[in-house]
């Protein structure tokens, strides 16, 4: 079915684009606002990306599978030319630290669920303490569950290269681990138990 629907969507076919932002749109936008830590710029990369892989689609592979590692790497293009041209990116973290989750905004209805709000702006500020390498492979590997080859075709880097940036973000977000009490309840400022979790895993 992705095959087909790779060939429909070299060729033009609206419908099938329409298609494959629904199959998508979510996980673009949770890897966009990962990178950037800012709903409304996640909207505009997330927007950014959908155009440009409409304007690249005759530029897609014949090789199959998921269509899903091709769009993270052009989202994770867009945010990095938005961090280039926009240097908010720390405020917007600390910022984050601030806000106030208690009221639904729209960002629920685009993203998806998010069941405390406490532990999300905890691993965004840890994820904001690594390097913008490091962001990447940690959102594609660890949040997006790519594994290494797609999310080097991602990044358009080998894979030993994923691999090294990955481990080097492990050591650092496991000193972020080590420095910061931990609580059950996750609130604002504590690193959150996925972060702990997948800072302490090994390589797969």
């Amino acid at each position: 079915m992705e095959s087909s629907l790779r060939a429909r969507i070299r060729a033009g076919d609206a419908t099938a684009f329409a298609e494959l932002f629904d199959q998508y749109a979510r996980s673009v936008y949770n890897h966009a606002f990962r990178l950037t830590a800012d709903w409304s710029v996640a909207e505009d990369v997330m927007a950014a990306t959908y155009l440009q892989a409409w304007r690249s689609r005759e530029r897609i592979g014949e090789d199959g599978g998921s269509l899903r590692p091709w769009l993270l790497g052009i989202a994770t293009n867009e945010a990095r030319n938005h961090t280039r041209s926009n240097r908010r990116y720390r405020a917007a973290a600390a910022a984050l630290h601030a806000e106030d989750f208690s009221e639904p905004d729209h960002a629920d209805r685009v993203a998806g669920r998010i069941d405390d709000g406490a532990r999300l702006t905890a691993a965004i500020a840890a994820l904001a303490k690594l390097r913008r390498q490091e962001r990447e492979v940690v959102t594609l590997c660890l949040w997006e569950g790519l594994d290494y080859e797609s999310a080097a075709r991602a990044l358009g880097v080998p894979v030993g290269t994923v691999r090294s940036r990955l481990s080097r973000a492990r050591t650092r977000l496991r000193a972020l681990v080590d420095r910061v009490p931990r609580n059950p309840a996750g609130p604002a400022g504590q690193i959150p138990d996925g972060v702990v979790r997948l800072a302490k895993e090994g390589n797969r």
